[in-house]
């Protein structure tokens, strides 16, 4: 170093003086210019250089001008041999002006450039300049005094420019003006003090407007070396921060008040709503103390475009109109950067919360709704849940349900005003009303500015319940039908109808009874009525048949009370029929005229006057001796009979009916005359007997009787005489016998045997004989079922085998013509029929959901020859047993829900279905015996809808695995379970949480500008974005020394750390998830490291030695140690004389620095030694000369 102009001792304490000044930056090329100017002195006032203090390989390039005040260049710079770069030159200057004297010291940091230079970062300073100011005092005096508001001296002539204006900080006992520095309050001075203040100062030089600060210091004189010295000194040792090495620059960062903004605005406000005032401190003045914000979205970059702050006021407003809905926190970086050199910043937090105003209507999850219910339902039934939400916060956003179209019809509903569940409170019956439309409306509870309120349709179709049998058009259908209809031809339409709808309405038309014959058919679907085959009116003149209506519900109801009447209508279809052709008759030829000889008798099976004959004779010749009763038919003599003229007559005879067309029918007639004789007629045999069956045909013959005349060409006729009942028999004359033959036909149930008297007459004399007929029995009946249809109902669980109807016809006949086999026309593998007793039962087993029904075919067969059958139709119902559990559309359900949604938001929806029907297929849904996440979640019975029950938290449950249950209401209840997965998504309702309320963190000293001395953490029990923490400091960091990492929880320190300074620094951080936040206090512990040289002060050895004959009074102890001290805690201090002892008069300790005095110097001789101790630390040494003067009398 260059020593300029004083002596060794206040070299050392210009050191300790200019390790914290700053100023001025000088850049240098290499190779620069000779007497290139690095640092002068130009003052208004008489000042000096003084001194020049320069590292020591600067010996080399740098030179000092003293009498110019001048530092320049002297040889080339270059820089592989600069030990540092830059490297520091203080200079101090003294300064003389009217009883004034003023130290001022300054700092060049001079960096070197080229291209083999390298620099590395220098640590910033507290002050531009500092300034010993001395004023003269009254000798003799302990204090002199300034009254209040007098000069103390003038200050432009010291300052690097003219002042434009300048102010004192940190003082209250000083201020300025018009370039004097005056008292504010009568101030008394004391000796050997020094006041301080810090004078801030906008200057103008030669290359215009600058700041510049002085740390200042004001005493009293006088102003000889040893009390400036001692000033000095005790300004070195002052707590203004002159023995710390380490401050920064004047230009202060600013300072946020508080470092954390959470403010509130209503939405929906015009844009240029004012918002906050955000303020940062900044002590600086000038360009330095004005600021500029800034703000910065932290998580949302939409926030940007919302809201605005003035660079100058800090005045934040909106931009645009907010809506809460959309965003209803936005979260800013707020920065206020100053203009000094270089430009600080500070950063705070700024989070803004939206306030909610009821702009939102609530709106309906379906704006149209529908749903179906079956009529019958019992009153209080959940129909379906509706369900409203409102954009609004809750205050705004609690909704009240009701029905506006709540009268007429529509008065069966209510609506649950807090759940929005619609209910029945009245009966529904379809038939009265197939469907309803509701008209909901909620209501939210807002009063800023007021309620809003929304509708949504309700539309409730009634499903059909099977509970109207179907009605005929008619009690009784009467149609008349001619006989002669053609076969299949429609005769008549039934027309029934069924106040159900759907299936439940469908009617299915059969014939129950009457149809016996099998000759009517209905159809089952439409009720068109045919004629299946013929009728005859002469078999059956009228039908009477009762139909059956049935509609297709489950099970069906019926309508039996339909009765058609058929009435058949006669047609002339029949000619009239002679009982007996030819006829044959003899007489008398004596007989009287009139005589009746032969009854021609007809019959016509119509009716009416289809039925009613008129006889007439055909083939006779004129005077013909015959005539016939055209009515009755019977024919007379009509004139003389002469055999001997004629004694054979043959013609013939014509029946003819009165019906249109006319029919009729010719028989012949022989007519012998016979003679008149005496002898009767004799049967061969008195008694014949005959056996016939029934069925045998009309005109058969059943036996040929015999009389024989004795008379010559007497002529025997026969005529039956009695017992022929219901005239079933007639008799002819044929080859001399009588010949009967069945004119009717028989029937067994009503006359099983017949005797007959048949008399045999020559026309005057007769004789009788017995014919005995037994009727046997023929297949005259075919089986007869009770009904033509039967319906049964059977469960559809019943076992195998099970009989389900016994089935039954009669058969008139007997033996063998009335045993009857069953069987079924179609093969229907469900069912079987025993043969013998027509029981159905059960072959296979029976499912209700798979077919509910069955129609079988069933005819009974009798065994007679022919065979003759009957067949009826057994429909069996199945009925539905509960043998299905519901069953679900899915496998599984997923639904997810925000964890702050409110109580009975709708989650997901499960549906299940049931094949039974009835309440066995009526499905509801529950929880019970299930899992509903402990109570968290209920099921909506009818609706399967999955709502939330109580406040939901993801931090605590994150997935809940629901099981839910779908069951019927058979018995016993069939149930199937379904797993539901409901996710809770995250909400940022957790704060940043630290591992501890205080960290403590150990930092050596003197570590690296920047380096990262912790790594502060904290935890978010929040996921994705509502997990991102940003780190603070919140207190603690005023002045500015550590810079916390918003995002990384870096802490950083920005200054060098000495222990010596401050051996402990505590902050408090704040964890921020915006909009909460966590504290944390860090107590920052610097770790000692030994970077300061020892303290030494001269000091004297005065010692008295009495020397008597009785006693000595030389000390042989310790008398004191070395006034040294090192401000390195962890340093030891090492002690040695460099000079002056070498006889060793005092004992030094090297370790502790105690002192002992030699025994040589226990004399009266007086002595004076001066000596030279060396006290070395660790790494640095200092040596001081000290002098120790001994004097020594004698003592008698």
């Amino acid at each position: 170093m260059h020593f300029v102009n004083g002596d060794v001792l206040l070299i050392l304490w210009w050191w300790e003086l200019l390790s914290a000044v700053q100023s001025y930056t000088v850049h240098l090329r290499e190779h620069a210019g000779q007497r290139t100017l690095v640092a002068g002195v130009e003052r208004g006032a008489r000042c000096a250089l003084d001194q020049v203090l320069a590292p020591r390989f600067t010996e080399r390039f740098l030179e000092t001008d003293a009498a110019a005040g001048r530092v320049s260049v002297s040889d080339s710079v270059r820089c592989p041999p600069l030990r540092s770069n830059p490297f520091t030159v203080f200079t101090v200057e003294d300064c003389t002006d009217s009883g004034h004297r003023h130290l001022l010291t300054s700092q060049y940091d001079v960096h070197v450039h080229g291209r083999n230079c390298s620099s590395t970062r220098r640590r910033t300073a507290q002050w531009d300049m500092e300034v010993l100011s001395l004023f003269s005092s009254h000798s003799g005096r302990s204090s002199d005094c300034h009254q209040a508001h007098s000069a103390l001296f003038p200050v432009g002539g010291l300052l690097p420019g003219p002042p434009v204006r300048c102010r004192v900080a940190n003082s209250r006992e000083f201020y300025f003006s018009d370039g004097d520095l005056l008292v504010s309050e009568t101030l008394c001075w004391r000796q050997d003090t020094l006041r301080e203040m810090d004078l801030l100062c906008d200057l103008l030089t030669g290359n215009g407007p600058s700041s510049v600060s002085i740390h200042w210091r004001v005493g009293p004189g006088p102003f000889r070396q040893a009390h400036l010295g001692k000033l000095l000194v005790k300004a070195a040792r002052s707590g203004s921060g002159i023995v710390s090495r380490r401050r920064r620059s004047t230009n202060s960062s600013p300072q946020f008040q508080p470092p954390m903004y959470q403010v509130s605005v209503a939405e929906n406000k015009p844009a240029g709503t004012a918002v906050v005032l955000l303020r940062a401190v900044d002590v600086d003045e000038g360009e330095a103390g004005r600021l500029e914000y800034f703000i910065e979205a932290l998580f949302d970059s939409r926030s940007n475009n919302l809201f605005a702050v003035d660079p100058a006021s800090g005045a934040v407003s909106t931009v645009e109109v907010l809506d809460r809905e959309t965003k209803d926190t936005h979260v800013f970086r707020v920065t206020a950067v100053d203009h000094g050199t270089p430009r600080r910043t500070a950063m705070a937090t700024l989070t803004i919360t939206v306030r909610d105003a009821n702009d939102h209507d609530p709106v309906f999850e379906q704006q149209d709704y529908k749903e179906s219910i079956r009529e019958n339902l019992e009153i209080g039934y959940e129909v379906l849940t509706v369900r409203a939400t409102d954009g609004d916060a809750p205050v705004n956003g609690n909704i009240l349900y009701h029905i506006l179209n709540n009268n007429g019809s529509n008065d069966v509903f209510e609506i649950d005003s807090r759940s929005g569940v619609i209910r029945t409170k009245g009966l529904v019956d379809r038939e009265e009303v197939e469907a309803y439309m509701l008209l909901v409306q909620a209501n939210d509870q807002g009063r800023d500015p007021g309620p809003r309120s929304a509708t949504a349709t309700v539309h409730i179709v009634v499903e059909d319940d099977n509970d109207n049998a179907p009605q005929f058009s008619e009690k009784r259908y009467v149609v008349q039908v001619p006989e002669d209809r053609t076969p299949n031809t429609e005769i008549l339409q039934v027309t029934a109808t069924d106040r159900d709808r759907g299936s439940n309405a469908v009617v299915h038309f059969s014939i129950m009874s009457g149809n016996t014959r099998g000759q009517f058919y209905i159809d089952a679907q439409t009720g068109q009525m045919d004629l299946v085959s013929h009728l005859d009116y002469e078999a059956n003149k009228e039908y009477t048949l009762r139909i059956r209506a049935q509609d297709g519900g489950r099970p069906p109801l019926s309508n039996i009370s339909g009765l058609v009447t058929v009435q058949v209508l006669d047609v002339n279809d029949n000619a009239p029929i002679f009982v007996s052709t030819p006829f044959q008759a003899t007489v008398l030829e004596n007989v009287p005229l009139g005589y009746s000889i032969l009854h021609i008798q007809a019959v016509d099976a119509d009716s009416a006057e289809n039925s009613r004959l008129e006889y007439r004779l055909t083939e006779t010749t004129p005077n013909f001796p015959f005539s016939i009763n055209n009515s009755t038919g019977w024919i007379v003599v009509a004139a003389e009979l002469d055999r001997e003229s004629v004694d054979f007559y043959n013609f013939g005879v014509e029946a003819r009916d009165h019906g249109y067309p006319v029919m009729s029918s010719s028989a012949s007639i022989s007519m012998t005359i016979l003679d008149v004789n005496d002898n009767n007629p004799e049967f061969t045999q008195k008694a014949y007997y005959m056996r016939l069956n029934e069925d045998a045909a009309v005109g058969t013959s059943v036996v040929t009787v015999s009389a024989v005349d004795q008379d010559i060409n007497s002529v025997v006729t026969y005529q039956i005489s009695s017992g022929n009942t219901r005239n079933r028999f007639s008799i002819t004359s044929q080859s001399g016998g009588g010949l009967i033959t069945l004119a009717l036909p028989l029937d067994y149930k009503l006359e099983r045997q017949y005797v007959l008297t048949v008399t045999a007459s020559d026309g005057t004399r007769f004789d009788t004989a017995k014919v005995f007929v037994n009727v046997t029995d023929a297949n005259t009946h075919r089986p007869v079922f009770q009904s033509s249809h039967y319906t049964v109902n059977i469960n559809e669980d019943r076992p195998v085998g099970t009989t389900v109807v016994v089935i039954s016809a009669t058969d008139e006949d007997t033996g063998e013509n009335a045993r009857i086999t069953y069987f079924m026309d179609d093969s229907i593998p469900q069912f079987d029929i025993d043969s013998d007793s027509g029981a159905v039962t059960t072959q296979m087993e029976l499912d209700y959901e798979d077919q509910v029904s069955y129609t079988l075919a069933i005819t009974a067969r009798d065994n007679g020859i022919p065979q003759k059958s009957d067949t009826t139709y057994l429909e069996i119902l199945v009925n539905d047993v509960n043998d299905n559990s519901p069953r679900f559309l899915r496998d599984h359900y997923v639904g997810s829900v925000m964890e702050d949604v409110p109580v009975f938001t709708s989650v997901v929806q499960v549906s299940a279905t049931d094949r039974d029907s009835g309440l066995n297929g009526r499905v509801f849904y529950t929880f019970q015996g299930g899992e509903d996440g402990d109570g968290d979640f209920i099921i909506e019975s009818t609706s399967g809808i999955v709502r939330s029950l109580r406040r939901l938290d993801r931090e605590n449950v994150p997935v809940y695995g629901l099981q839910a249950f779908a069951v019927d209401k058979g018995v016993p209840a069939l149930k199937t379970p379904v797993n539901i997965q409901v996710t809770i998504l995250d909400v940022n309702d957790n704060p940043p949480v630290f591992e501890k309320d205080e960290f403590d963190i150990l930092v050596e000293e003197n570590s690296p500008i920047g380096l990262v001395v912790a790594l502060i953490s904290a935890t978010d029990p929040d996921e994705g974005s509502n997990a991102q923490i940003m780190y603070q400091i919140v207190e603690g960091n005023i002045p500015e020394v550590f810079q916390l990492d918003i995002f990384s929880g870096e802490l950083t320190a920005l200054i060098d750390l000495d222990y010596e300074t401050r051996s402990e620094y505590v902050i408090v951080v704040q964890a921020t998830s915006a909009p909460l936040v966590s504290r944390a206090t860090v107590h920052i512990k610097l770790v000692d490291k030994n970077d300061n040289v020892p303290v030494l002060k001269n000091f004297q050895i005065i010692f008295n030695n009495y020397v008597t004959e009785r006693s000595s009074s030389f000390p042989t102890g310790v008398i004191g140690r070395i006034p040294a001290a090192d401000p390195d805690v962890s340093d030891q201090l090492h002690y040695s004389f460099e000079v002056g002892n070498e006889l060793n008069l005092v004992l030094l300790n090297q370790s502790t620095g105690d002192i002992q005095l030699s025994r040589a110097l226990d004399n009266n001789r007086p002595l004076e030694a001066s000596m030279r101790i060396s006290v070395s630390g660790e790494s640095v040494c200092l040596t001081s000369t000290r002098s120790i003067s001994i004097l020594s009398s004698p003592h008698r």
